[in-house]
This record gives structure tokens, C-alpha cells and sequence, in this order.
């Protein structure tokens, strides 16, 4: 069993479509186009997607993509009335899983859908925590995703975002899931390393290099050999050791200070930055050639003000870790969602520190949070309740009509609205209408 998603303009298609996949032992919402698609991936998790090519608006293929590119790991199996050779490609190379043609034979959709159903991702490995990240937003489970795809390879990532949103923790997690797991991970924190040293701390030197080069020293490049590499903060090295660093990644080899003889390194790189390189690169700052050869594959770290659903998770985690106040007060976490948290989860660990001492133990309140935190509220969030609200008003204004259309006959207000019955029901529960009188 399953929960699937249908998605086809084609009415007749959708409901009886729908009406198979439930006879077979699955639960089945149905919607017309991908604006009500991606309204339906917000509000719940399907095991498999079924989905049309052609569509009103976005394209069966463009919707593809655009969930691969958001990070969407569930199952898609696209139908077409218009199937070609050439149609079927492109929706594989768009991440589609399988591609079949109507009319579609009963028995094979279903063993189709069984098929897919299978290899469906485990939500309780999406959900693991990766290398101490924690969270279950859908901005955060795109990272995890995009983690868990790359680690694999031995391709250079560069990991973005602003300072605090666990960058490092990201690069430990390509490490650990890595073959080179088990093998060095060298972290090097760029903006931390004067000029002056930091060719030395890198590449290192041979005995009489410089002054004071007493003698030789292999640097953080060739203690990574096996391993992984990261650079924190990569866009804040200097020019020439840009262009150093650049023969490292092209030749895979690393000359000391003071020496002529390249050495062969075998690493992983992995780099990470809260700047904007192509922005650095147009003003001159940043070698474009690097910034090619760094940016292979991107993650991007979602700030914490758009992962507010995390928060509670996080406090969770690192009040476990602790000793004493191991529960917030009500009014504290609403305190703690209520603000915008520019330092993110670094902030956030240090504010539940400071409120964890000043609590002396006991549970914390809003009033042990430090003062930025309590005296600024958030200017978005009545803007997201709002349009969260809005969505709710208008799905309620929706059943209640069907419901009106249909004389009150939940079966076949479902049909029209394209949903399951056990959804319906549900959702008639969750807005408290079951005993309006449409």
C-alpha cells in the first residue's frame, strides 16, 4: 500500500484512475494541474507520483524537473496518450522513473505502481539526521538529498550559505557517507589563517623556504591525502593562493614552498563560502577558473528563518545533549519562532546555552532567553500564518462546495475534488465540518 498522487487535467482519467489504485489498497489524491500538485506535495507525503505529459501550465517534464531540482525523492511514473520514443527519453533525462502509454491495461499499471512502490525511499532514512544535522523541513530534506547524492562520487562540492547554518557539518556528512569514510577529513577554516601563513599551512614547505622554515612540513593539503579536503570559506583567500590551489584540483598535485618537485595527493574537495562567487568573480576578486572547478555540484544551506518548522527538533536535540533545563516553557519556543535568528543555528544553540544557565536547571522561560531574542519578534512570520491560513480558508470553501453539489454524499464529493475517500473524511475532521450542514 501506498500514497499516491495523480496528476492529469483528464478528469475521467483521474477518477477512474483513482478508483483502481484504491481497489488495489491505496490511498489516492487526485488533482488537475501543477499548481495543485505542489499545493498537495506542502501538505503531505506520497510514496509515488503519477503524472501526466501533457498538463495546463507547467509540462508533465517540467514538473519533473522541478521536483528533482527541489530535492523530491519520491517515485514518478508519467502516462501519456502522446507517447513517443523521443517523449519517453526526455522524461527519463527529467527524472522520471518509468513512462507508460494509454491506454494502459489495469494489470499493468498496477504492476507498474508495485514496482515502483518498492524501491520508494525509506522516510525514516530521509529523515535521519546526517553528521548532527537536524531538521524534517522540506528546505532541509533537499540538503539531506543532495547529500546523499553526491557523497557517492568524488566530485568537488561547494556548499553556500549564510555563517551559522552548519556548512561544516554539511561537508562532514558528503565525508561520512563517502567510500573515503574512515580516511582523514582536514578541516581548514580560511578567514581564520593570516596571508602570510596561509600558503605554508596548505602547501607546505621544505627546510630554508623562508625564514624560520627550520625544517620541512607537509601541509593541511598532503595530511588530507585519502581523505577529504574542506575549505571553509573559500572565497576569502588571496589571489596567488587561488592559483595555487587551482594546479591542486586540476593536477591533483601540490608543490611545497621552496621546492620545484610536485607531489601526487589523492583527496576530495570540498569548499564552502557565505559569499557569492560569480559575484566575486565579476568584480575581478575571485578566479573564474576556480570558481568553474569548485562549483561541480552545489548545496545550498537554507537560512533558519525558513526552516522555522525546525526549530522545535533542534531544541530537542541539543537540550538532550545537555545536563539540566531539558524543557522550555510554552511562551519560550513561540518566543524562540518568533524571531529571525541572523546568526541561525549557531545562534540558536547559543541562546538556548545562555538560557539553559540562567534557568539554573530548572524548566526555561521566555525571560532566561538572552534580550535580542525577546524584544525583537519576527517581521514575516503573520505574513507566512497569513498565507497559511489562506490556503486552509480556501481547501475548507472548496469541500464545503462539493459536499453543497453533491447533496452531502462524502463518496461523491470526493470524486469531484479528486481526492480519496479516507482523505476527505479526514480533512472534513481536521476543519471541523463534520457536522456543517452544506
Amino acid at each position: 500500500m501506498g500514497r499516491i498522487l495523480v496528476i492529469d487535467d483528464d478528469r475521467a482519467f483521474r477518477l477512474s484512475t483513482g478508483a483502481l489504485l484504491e481497489e488495489g489498497g491505496h490511498d489516492v489524491r487526485g488533482v488537475s494541474d501543477a499548481q495543485g500538485a505542489s499545493r498537495a506535495l506542502r501538505q503531505e507525503r506520497f510514496d509515488l507520483v503519477l503524472l501526466d505529459l501533457r498538463m495546463p501550465g507547467l509540462s508533465g517534464i517540467e514538473l519533473a524537473e522541478a521536483l528533482r531540482t527541489q530535492g523530491a525523492a519520491v517515485p514518478i511514473l508519467m502516462i501519456s496518450g502522446f507517447g513517443t520514443v523521443e517523449s519517453a527519453v526526455k522524461a527519463i533525462h527529467s527524472g522520471v522513473d518509468d513512462f507508460l502509454t494509454k491506454p494502459v491495461e489495469p494489470e499493468v499499471l498496477l504492476s507498474r505502481v508495485d514496482s515502483l512502490l518498492e524501491r520508494r525511499p525509506d522516510p525514516e532514512a530521509l529523515d535521519a539526521p546526517l553528521a548532527g544535522m537536524v531538521g524534517r523541513s522540506a528546505a532541509i530534506s533537499k540538503v539531506f538529498s543532495e547529500l546523499r547524492q553526491v557523497a557517492g562520487s568524488d566530485a568537488t562540492v561547494l556548499i553556500t550559505g549564510e555563517t551559522g547554518t552548519g556548512k561544516e557539518l554539511a561537508a562532514r556528512a558528503v565525508h561520512e557517507l563517502s567510500p573515503r569514510k574512515g580516511r582523514p577529513f582536514v578541516a581548514v577554516n580560511c578567514a581564520a589563517l593570516a596571508e602570510g601563513i596561509m600558503e605554508s599551512e596548505l602547501f607546505g614547505h621544505v627546510r630554508g623556504a623562508f625564514t624560520g622554515a627550520i625544517g620541512d612540513r607537509r601541509g593541511l593539503i598532503r595530511g588530507a591525502d585519502g581523505g577529504t579536503l574542506f575549505l571553509d570559506e573559500v572565497g576569502d583567500i588571496s589571489p596567488g593562493t587561488q592559483q595555487r590551489l587551482l594546479r591542486v584540483l586540476q593536477e591533483r598535485e601540490v608543490v611545497p614552498l621552496g621546492s620545484s618537485q610536485p607531489v601526487h595527493v589523492d583527496l576530495r574537495l570540498v569548499a564552502a563560502t557565505h559569499r557569492d562567487l560569480a559575484e566575486e568573480v565579476r568584480h575581478g576578486r575571485f578566479r573564474d577558473d576556480l570558481f568553474f572547478r569548485l562549483n561541480v555540484f552545489r548545496v545550498a544551506m537554507p537560512p533558519l528563518r525558513e526552516r522555522k518548522g525546525d526549530i522545535p527538533l533542534l531544541v530537542e536535540s541539543a537540550l538532550r545533549s545537555t545536563e539540566g533545563s531539558r524543557t522550555l516553557s510554552p511562551l519560550a519556543m513561540r518566543t524562540l519562532l518568533g524571531y529571525d535568528w541572523p546568526g541561525n543555528v549557531r545562534q540558536l544553540l547559543s541562546a538556548l546555552e545562555s538560557a539553559r544557565i540562567r534557568a539554573e536547571g530548572g524548566m526555561i522561560e521566555a525571560q532566561h532567553l538572552p534580550d535580542e531574542v525577546r524584544m525583537k519578534t519576527s517581521e514575516d512570520q503573520p505574513e507566512d500564518r497569513y498565507r497559511m491560513d489562506v490556503e486552509a480558508d480556501t481547501e475548507r470553501a472548496e469541500i464545503l462546495e462539493a459536499l453543497r453539489q453533491s447533496g452531502g454524499v462524502r463518496v461523491r464529493a470526493a470524486a469531484m475534488l479528486g481526492m480519496s475517500r479516507t482523505t476527505l473524511w479526514r480533512k472534513i475532521r481536521d476543519y471541523g465540518i463534520e457536522n456543517v450542514n452544506p
